[in-house]
């Protein structure tokens, strides 16, 4: 997924259709989030404790600004975008070179090109063998891996600080001067292949998943998976597989984010020293993601090797990128938090505990993305409930967060937790340079986030219900009723 706020439950099913740092390498390191985690922290503690004070969000805004502090921004002739940030609490440097281009830019009968191309970056240049690639990352003690999703796909490098040429001239080399191997080809497309098998079709939830996508997407490249059908994996051709990587990965169609123990003027002298002389290209027009909403409600079952029934509910909604009116959007991030923003949140709250209704209710909605998206419910309804007794239960909740009085210390959580989120999602190097990748990857400046705290205190509880009560409406609904074979 794309970089979100606010997410939980739903990505239980949708990872398998991400491929976050799915290539596999003897020194794959964690996978690099592709949404920021949902603060748990913040269960332990009541809403009222977690926001007694106005201090509160004044205080997370300014550490989310001045988290943003040690940043320096270039653009070489090459148009290759660099970013480097400063970070010396430990002597490590994170590489990442993010490049524009993931499934949604795939040929309609091509898709998973992206992602197999990923696992053939690893395969060597004619200067560097995938061999010797591997023993040079672990001789210096490095780790490094690779993600695709449906608008980027990156490669990153965490070395010791005084590595950092290293991995530039590594990630640089394979910018140009890529194999490919018809014998390494045909081992990594089975790779791909099993994967794919793995992944979605010996998993019930994420079958099911994929083909909510394509019926609540049908107009956008968005509702394809990204490591896309069987059928189109297996027709990809070496030949067409180079060409793809001639078509997109140039400087041009790059950002290298640099976060660690670096000094900015020598480490920007080494990222002119291995990309300059890389030439620009002219690059394809990328498809639009736009996806109309307000079809009228439509209802889907989907037979599935599942134990138990499973709801899934898909609003069509635009994002902080295909929305003018950022208030909007934000105001669909903070009724999300609303309604499933812990342990004490309203879906949980009512349906979960107070009712009985539902063993499980989980919500997600990427405020950060390329294109328009999905706000996805997703439930379990308890044993003698019925999926069509679970749709109107959540149904009526979204309906009295319209209609009813939304109390300070709701939207007061919301909020802070939004902040603490993109807080916590920095604590590291890694998660700060997933951090700037992901939203410059999508078109979005990095620096939007110190005038985030800004932008969510002008929110208001009625921003909220005016923009639950255009978009959270059966008009612009699509359920999936995910049922037993």
């Amino acid at each position: 997924m794309p970089l979100s706020v606010s997410s939980r439950g739903v990505a239980a099913i949708s990872v398998a259709l991400l491929l976050s740092a799915c290539q596999s390498t003897p020194v794959a390191t964690s996978p690099a989030p592709t949404s920021l985690p949902k603060v748990e922290t913040a269960h332990s503690k009541t809403s009222a404790e977690m926001t007694s004070n106005k201090e509160t969000a004044t205080d997370l805004g300014a550490a989310l600004i001045n988290d943003l502090t040690n940043r320096h921004e270039h653009q070489l002739d090459n148009g290759l975008k660099v970013i480097i940030k400063e970070d010396h609490r430990a002597p490590v440097v994170m590489t990442q070179v993010w490049y524009k281009v993931g499934s949604t830019d795939e040929p309609v009968d091509k898709g998973g090109i992206s992602h197999l191309l990923e696992h053939m970056m690893f395969k060597g240049t004619k200067n560097v063998s995938s061999a010797d690639f591997e023993r040079l990352i672990a001789k210096f003690g490095g780790v490094n891996n690779a993600f695709t999703s449906y608008d980027y796909t990156g490669y990153y490098e965490l070395f010791p600080a005084n590595r950092l040429g290293l991995a530039l001239e590594l990630e640089a080399d394979r910018m140009t001067n890529l194999l490919f191997d018809e014998a390494e080809f045909k081992k990594e497309h089975q790779v791909v292949m099993e994967e794919r098998r793995q992944r979605t079709d010996d998993n019930p939830l994420a079958k099911a998943y994929e083909d909510f996508r394509l019926k609540a997407l049908p107009d956008s490249p968005k509702g394809e998976s990204v490591i896309g059908p069987m059928k189109e994996l297996e027709s990809i051709t070496l030949s067409e597989l180079k060409n793809w990587y001639k078509l997109w990965y140039a400087p041009n169609n790059a950002t290298i984010v640099i976060v660690g123990d670096v000094e900015p003027k020598a480490a920007l002298a080494e990222v002119k020293r291995y990309f300059a002389s890389i030439p620009k290209q002219t690059l394809p027009k990328r498809p639009s993601v736009l996806q109309r909403g307000f079809r009228g409600y439509q209802q889907i079952e989907s037979k599935q090797a599942v134990e138990v029934p499973v709801l899934l509910m898909g609003f069509n909604v635009p994002s902080f990128v295909t929305n003018k009116d950022k208030k909007e959007v934000l105001a669909l991030s903070l009724a999300q938090d609303v309604l499933d923003g812990g342990l004490s949140a309203r879906l949980e709250q009512r349906l979960v505990r107070d009712q009985g209704l539902l063993t499980s209710v989980g919500t997600s909605y990427d405020l950060f993305d390329r294109g328009d998206g999905l706000f996805l419910v997703q439930a379990t309804p308890r044993e003698g409930i019925s999926l069509k007794q679970a749709q109107d239960a959540i149904l009526s909740e979204i309906g009295k967060l319209i209609a009813e009085p939304i109390r300070p210390d709701e939207i007061s959580r919301a909020k802070t937790n939004t902040l603490t989120s993109l807080i916590y999602a920095q604590d590291s190097v890694q998660g700060q340079a997933q951090m700037i990748g992901s939203l410059q990857a999508i078109g979005v400046d990095d620096k939007i986030l110190a005038r985030l705290p800004a932008m969510l205190d002008e929110v208001s509880t009625q921003d909220i219900k005016q923009a639950a009560q255009k978009y959270l409406v059966k008009n612009n609904l699509i359920v999936m009723d995910i049922i037993p074979k």
